[in-house]
């Protein structure tokens, strides 16, 4: 028998982190090939200069794949989304809550991602009240929810804008008008959305938008904010002044012109890409909802703006852990949920806000790829999961 290092995986675990690109690697054989590498990008003689010049062509890459007018002055470059997370969501709200101290309170999702949620307490400590909205069954954000909870004391709204466990997509657009007519200021979490749909900045009419390389076949650790101008942001890390004043610490030019080259690879063929990943998942539900065991997390989920490269099913009487592991020994690698949260032996914290009975929750598999899958390996994955229960 094959050690397990060298046996096939067929990896279906693509949102929780995808493999590098081959422009990836490419771009960062660029880097290591020239002059420059290893230089400050800060540093004022030649050497420095090139390098940030390189960091400066792909901040412009980066904000050209998030819309025509996006400047690159309004992107930030992180350590990773979980980071770009952060400061968007403790960094504007305690900037606007400087610039009108009635601006106490947050509003966020109870299906966000930890790298939202997991900062609240962090939010509660420091005098903000933070209200937790709800879903409706299909995993949807109603914008008469936010509404209701919406008033003149939010300081900031952060809405994720498609999940990263059940692939639903959020109204951003419409949420985000109804924080502006409040006066908040609107963030989403736009890290599992970002070059698998379709989507600008000003379509969606928000203030701040986080993404991140790994999930489109970047690098991992590397992440950036966008920031309209005039959007207030207190700085979470100091010590340096770089990204102008706005996150302190020598930029990694190698991996950030990796994520541009990902970035300009991608960008052009979103919109075709997503029909035809679209026509493989619902190829998929199909085969899987065969079983009378296997349903959909979401209801009507034919009805359900959904990311293209994710299915996330329940199965009745099935434990997720034992399914995974046996999935893996037949070659295939899925997910529960979230991996970032894989070590938690509750279930999905995504699929429980929108009232999956605890039963089928237990049961729950994500699956997920991008445009680089084998159509027949998500056959051979069907026949080997619904041989398994």
């Amino acid at each position: 028998m094959p050690h397990d290092s060298q046996r096939h995986i067929v990896n279906l675990d693509i949102a929780a982190s995808a493999p590098l690109r081959a422009e990836a690697l490419a771009a960062e054989g660029n880097y290591d090939a020239s002059d420059f590498a290893g230089a400050n990008p800060n540093a004022l003689h030649s050497l420095g200069r090139r390098a940030a010049a390189a960091l400066e062509k792909a901040r412009g890459d980066i904000a050209r794949s998030l819309g025509r007018r996006v400047r690159p002055h309004e992107i930030i470059f992180t350590g990773g989304g979980t980071e770009a997370d952060e400061l968007a969501l403790a960094g504007i709200a305690e900037a606007a809550r400087e610039r009108n101290r009635g601006r106490t309170r947050i509003i966020t999702s109870a299906i966000e991602h930890d790298a939202i949620l997991d900062n609240l307490p962090a939010l509660r400590a420091a005098g903000f009240t933070v209200d937790v909205i709800a879903p409706n069954r299909q995993g949807i954000i109603e914008p008469a929810a936010l509404a209701e909870a919406m008033g003149e004391d939010v300081a900031l709204t952060s809405i994720m804008l498609a999940n990263n466990e059940t692939g639903v997509v959020q109204p951003i657009a419409e949420l985000a008008r109804i924080a502006h007519a409040n006066g908040s200021y609107m963030h989403t979490d736009a890290i599992q959305a970002y070059l698998h749909i379709p989507f600008t900045v000003e379509e969606l009419g928000v203030d701040a938008l986080s993404i991140a390389a790994h999930k489109v076949g970047g690098p991992v650790s590397t992440g950036a904010l966008y920031l309209a101008s005039r959007t207030p942001l207190r700085p979470r890390i100091f010590g340096g002044g770089q990204e102008a004043g706005r996150r302190a610490g020598t930029q990694d030019v190698r991996q950030i012109m990796a994520f541009a080259a990902v970035a300009r690879a991608l960008a052009p063929t979103v919109a075709e890409e997503r029909q035809r990943l679209h026509a493989f998942s619902e190829h998929l539900y199909r085969a899987l909802t065969t079983s009378p065991r296997v349903k959909p997390s979401m209801v009507d989920d034919c009805a359900v703006d959904r990311l293209p490269g994710i299915v996330s099913v329940v199965i009745e009487d099935a434990d997720s852990n034992d399914l995974i592991l046996a999935l893996d020994a037949a070659g295939f690698a899925v997910a529960a949920g979230s991996a970032c949260s894989s070590g938690n032996t509750k279930s999905s914290h995504v699929l429980r806000a929108m009232g999956v009975p605890e039963r089928e929750a237990q049961g729950a598999l994500r699956i997920s790829f991008d445009d680089r899958v084998d159509p027949s390996d998500l056959d051979r994955f069907a026949q080997t999961l619904l041989s398994l229960i």
